[in-house]
């Protein structure tokens, strides 16, 4: 339990980072044990689960459709499988999956419980339909995840869900591509991850990230390095800055309404064709662009907002400063630039420690070199 409150701890520190909206209720798997139970119970009586080898087990025979997300082959959907798995020899059929283990390879297991068929612990996908129905009912309209979890995680939830409820459970699943290197999917297991506090020790905004995301579709892959990362981060700084020049110019001019009503469409139609990021950021750089007053940029801006979550009108510890130290600082940048040019490293480490003792941070990318304080 130390182990799960130190990563979920982390977790949510990274989630806040990056402006997400927490949710009502987190539930852990732990304190659902009685309903994980009274569910398998049901599958038991209704004939749709079975007991072997001291395991709980789903029987998929049973089912007229159980490859729910089209008529892919099964190697196709076999996204998420890992390669470890060995097959289980209680297993009536090889799609079947455990509901309740009693006996397992992790003999060891730390968190077991009391059951009609033992003391044990729930399989995986039993708990995701439990938790959803406690809290949400016995209907869902979205249900989110990787496209990893598409087979077999989210059609095996279908599957004991749907047996358990005897109707149709959530209308729309939502899967999310990965976030890749040039080496393929990030992984612990291949050793290559990365966190929004990771980015941050190395100087990114993480706002930078989220902006990073915001510009591909979910249901596309999305390929990082850290020169791309650089690029927005660049994108980022400057959007920021305008935002900030533009509400600062506002001041109490009117809005105007018409001009309003037509981009706030445009970013709407965007977001609500499958949640089309990048074409709502389009309309943002156009509302920048546009041949409209500052009142009304500032007030789709900050509409827009509601829904990128970029901090855009935000003040930073960077944008806060006085503009007179704003004029200092990007004058010894500049000054740095021709040390080095004229390859005088030590009068260039010597404005570099200069700043850094004022609390500023210097990054040097592709696209120049940008501060902030640290």
């Amino acid at each position: 339990m130390e182990i799960a409150k130190f990563y979920t701890k982390a977790f949510f520190e990274d989630f806040n980072k990056l402006n997400m909206r927490m949710p009502d209720v987190i539930e852990p798997a732990t304190n659902c044990i009685p309903e994980f139970i009274h569910m398998i119970e049901v599958l038991l009586e209704k004939g749709y689960a079975y007991k072997a080898g001291e395991n709980i087990y789903f029987d998929t025979s049973k089912l007229d459709n159980y490859y729910v997300f089209g008529s892919q082959a099964e190697e196709e959907l076999l996204v998420g499988a890992r390669e470890d798995v060995t097959e289980d020899e209680n297993k009536r059929n090889k799609n079947d999956f455990v509901l309740w283990f009693t006996k397992s390879k992790f003999e060891d297991q730390a968190l077991k419980w009391d059951s009609p068929w033992g003391t044990g612990y729930p399989g995986w996908h039993i708990e995701c339909s439990c938790i959803s129905m406690k809290h949400l009912g016995e209907r869902l309209d979205i249900h989110c995840g990787g496209v990893d979890n598409m087979f077999p995680h989210h059609t095996n939830e279908i599957a004991q869900a749907e047996s358990y409820l005897g109707h149709k459970w959530c209308n729309y699943w939502m899967h999310v591509h990965h976030l890749n290197d040039r080496n393929g999917k990030m992984s612990k297991s291949k050793g290559g991850i990365l966190t929004v506090s990771t980015l941050e020790e190395k100087g990114y905004d993480p706002m930078a990230y989220r902006l990073f995301c915001l510009q591909s579709h979910y249901r596309k892959p999305l390929e990082f390095s850290f020169e791309q990362l650089d690029n927005v981060a660049n994108q980022y700084e400057k959007l920021h800055r305008k935002t900030l020049e533009i509400v600062k110019s506002a001041e109490n001019a009117p809005v105007d309404e018409a001009a309003y009503g037509t981009y706030r469409r445009q970013f709407a139609d965007a977001v609500e064709n499958d949640l089309n990021t990048a074409s709502a950021l389009t309309v943002l750089y156009d509302v920048l662009k546009a041949d409209v007053n500052a009142a009304t940029k500032k007030a789709l801006i900050e509409e827009f907002d509601k829904v990128l979550s970029l901090s855009l009108a935000a003040e930073s510890e960077k944008t806060a400063v006085s503009g007179d130290f704003k004029d200092y600082v990007e004058k010894m940048i500049e000054l740095r630039k021709e040390a080095k040019k004229a390859r005088n490293f030590e009068e260039a480490d010597r404005i570099r420690n200069e700043l850094a003792e004022k609390g500023v941070v210097l990054k040097d990318t592709r696209e120049g070199t940008f501060w902030e304080m640290a």
